[in-house]
């Protein structure tokens, strides 16, 4: 690893990165096993379309822009420092494309966040539609642990690691012959983890959270962060305890039962998808102030809400800046002690 390349840009947010020669090339045919199938890779895709906001960012993060066809299903804006390469890729939907028009773009490898998108009942198409067409497909790691997810939000056994994002990104580093482009940001990232551990050591064990993502219907039951995401990934990290205690990756629960427990501080998504009722942060903020139950929450008393970026709530490349996010509150709100 290139640690004298690197040293710079350890303090800076995640961005695209600039490629140096130094690993060895990519071999191919190049064989993956990903989600229970063998991937096999016979050059550098020149044509891939990411299904899913962070499968798009991460190939940006790479420099792979000029190899992209294309990108779909997406949630919140694209981070700053992506935009400009992010507009040369072509958008196929903000949401869920249908099959034929992710075809249409003549992709030759498809890169997917979840299984629901390219699984054996796949949202776009399934990896057989895509395989028969000559086209390799590609699952997040973060995603191929979940049980159950083949269509809808799964069940995390154990707790997320960031080794499977860091997986993922080795991956598709060594897919897209750009090992090094994947080091550099994976040693990134764990500089930036290193420092929030420190920063936090053993100064919130008396802190508990609970991470609202979205609800179906404002006033209804809230779909919060099971213990194992990666929101329990960022609580386990800050020492302190998620409330909600499921091994489903977003459970539906009822304010009450959130209030039984009653959270140090309430962590709510911010995202621009408007599909469900609750997506919109100033709902959440309009509702926990004024329901009879969720403003008698101590949280909400105290103020201690945390705005963080929904994408950061699930396995993403946006979950370290999460982990900073709610850090820097903690420490805000005089609950690192």
């Amino acid at each position: 690893m290139k640690y004298g390349l690197i040293a710079a840009l350890f303090a800076a947010p995640l961005t695209a990165l600039p490629f140096v020669a130094f690993a060895a090339p990519t071999n191919y045919p190049l064989t993956i096993e990903n989600c229970g199938s063998d991937v096999v890779i016979d050059k550098a895709p020149q044509r891939a379309v990411g299904l899913g906001q962070n499968s798009t960012e991460i190939l940006l993060m790479l420099g792979l822009s000029d190899r992209m066809a294309g990108s779909a299903i997406w949630v919140s804006p694209v981070l700053p420092e992506l935009a400009t390469d992010n507009e040369k890729v072509h958008r196929i939907a903000a949401n869920t494309p249908n099959f034929e028009a992710v075809v249409a773009r003549e992709p030759d490898f498809i890169a997917a966040q979840f299984l629901t998108s390219v699984g054996p009942q796949g949202r776009v198409g399934t990896r057989q539609q895509f395989s028969d067409l000559g086209v390799p497909s590609y699952v997040s790691p973060t995603d191929c642990v979940v049980t159950d997810n083949s269509v809808s939000d799964g069940s995390r056994r154990k707790m997320f690691s960031m080794d499977l994002l860091y997986q993922e990104i080795d991956e598709l580093s060594r897919i897209f012959d750009v090992v090094d482009r994947g080091e550099t940001l994976i040693a990134q990232i764990k500089v930036r983890e290193a420092a929030v551990r420190t920063k936090v050591a053993d100064k919130a064990n008396d802190v508990s959270l609970v991470y609202w993502f979205s609800s179906p219907e404002v006033a209804g039951d809230a779909w919060v962060a099971g213990k194992n995401g990666a929101s329990g990934y960022i609580t386990q990290v800050l020492g302190a305890k998620n409330v909600v205690a499921s091994e489903q990756e977003w459970p539906l629960i009822g304010w009450e039962t959130i209030a039984a427990e009653d959270p140090t501080v309430i962590v709510i998504g911010t995202m621009d998808r408007r599909t469900q009722s609750a997506d919109d942060p100033a709902v959440k903020k309009t509702f926990l102030a004024t329901d009879p139950v969720a403003s008698k929450l101590g949280a909400v008393e105290k103020g201690h809400i945390v705005e963080m970026d929904a994408q950061a709530m699930n396995p993403t490349i946006r979950t370290i800046s999460g982990l900073e996010t709610v850090a820097a509150s903690l420490e805000r709100f005089g609950l690192l002690k």
